[in-house]
């Protein structure tokens, strides 16, 4: 019995190797998910938003003679917006650039629109209008919260992939980037409007 030890020992730790490596596979595969399912949230809250600024768009030019102009560019900065996707699996930092100058595009023209909006006070009494800024304002919210917690899923991610000695067998496991907003996005788009102030003439 003796003469089988040293190979019972061996076996043993190999068994144990390879328990070990199991465990780091299978955390890569739950963090790499984590981030996936944030990122879908991120798309989510975006997607909300679009929907929320095309039915704007639409009360909008019903409610007044609004400037053909500003709608168009809110229009075409939607559509815009809409088209870059982006795979959380293989995402890299110029991809999420993309989306972020089309984000911003986008708040630039919303920007735009709704200061316009201001010259057109009949719009106060449009309680559509009124639905949908209540909703915009807290889908911005909902955007802020969700790319942070995208943020803090990718921090976990790239931290358990690069640690040693995790990095020696998740070589296949590429380093994620953060949603860094571009100038000016962390702020949310105002949707307030001081309609108080309006007097009609008497």
């Amino acid at each position: 019995m003796r003469k089988f030890l040293p190979w019972i020992v061996v076996g043993g730790l190999l068994l144990i190797v390879a328990f070990w490596y199991v465990n780091i596979k299978n955390g890569a595969v739950k963090v790499n998910q984590e981030v996936s399912k944030e990122w879908g949230n991120v798309e989510t809250a975006y997607q909300r938003r679009n929907d929320l600024i095309g039915n704007l768009v639409k009360t909008v030019k019903g409610a007044a003679d609004f400037e053909k102009s500003t709608l168009e560019a809110v229009t075409n900065a939607r559509a815009s917006a809409s088209q870059v996707k982006i795979d959380p699996s293989n995402m890299t930092s110029e991809q999420l650039a993309q989306f972020n100058q089309a984000q911003g595009n986008l708040n630039s023209s919303l920007s735009r629109l709704l200061l316009t909006v201001e010259n057109y006070p009949d719009l106060k009494a449009n309680q559509n209008f009124l639905k949908l800024q209540d909703e915009l304002a807290s889908t911005e919210n909902q955007i802020l919260t969700a790319r942070t917690r995208f943020n803090e899923s990718v921090q976990k991610y790239n931290n358990y992939i690069l640690v040693f000695p995790n990095s020696m067998f998740l070589g296949n496991y590429k380093e994620k980037p953060y949603f860094d907003a571009v100038a000016g996005a962390e702020k949310p788009v105002d949707v307030e409007f001081d309609f108080g102030n309006e007097k009609e003439a008497k």
